[in-house]
């Protein structure tokens, strides 16, 4: 049986901040949650620029800019937070994988936990 892997706290995101959480010790991508509009959104932190993708921070949780899109500093690629659309770089039109988040009557935030599982076949 599947169950969920704890990310954090929700009251850990601030309104207009993104924090990036890795969803096991074997995953090769970390989970951007982020907060807009008292909603809290996830998406893979992977870039779809390139075949397999590429982390997007240059820094931890380094994932917005001063206007509250989210950023690939590694290619200059802007992203919609709410769809997770390319609307300027190099992967125009492409959008981030959004990854569901559960959050309980506790306020932790989880994600399904063959999200790891996943990941690391398709490094393989």
């Amino acid at each position: 049986m599947r169950g969920l892997v704890h990310l954090c706290r929700s009251d850990a995101i601030p309104e207009g901040a993104a924090r990036g959480f890795l969803p096991g010790p074997g995953a090769r991508c970390a989970v951007i949650v982020l907060r807009r509009g008292g909603k809290l959104s996830g998406f893979q932190d992977s870039c779809p620029h390139y075949a397999g993708g590429t982390p997007m921070a240059w820094r931890s949780d380094a994932y917005l800019n001063r206007s509250g899109q989210i950023v690939c500093h590694a290619h200059g690629a802007v992203f919609d937070p709410e769809t997770g659309v390319c609307i300027l770089g190099p992967c125009l039109g492409r959008r981030l994988t959004r990854v569901p988040l559960h959050i309980d009557a506790q306020g932790n935030v989880m994600v399904s936990d063959h999200l790891a599982d996943r990941q690391e076949r398709a490094g393989k």
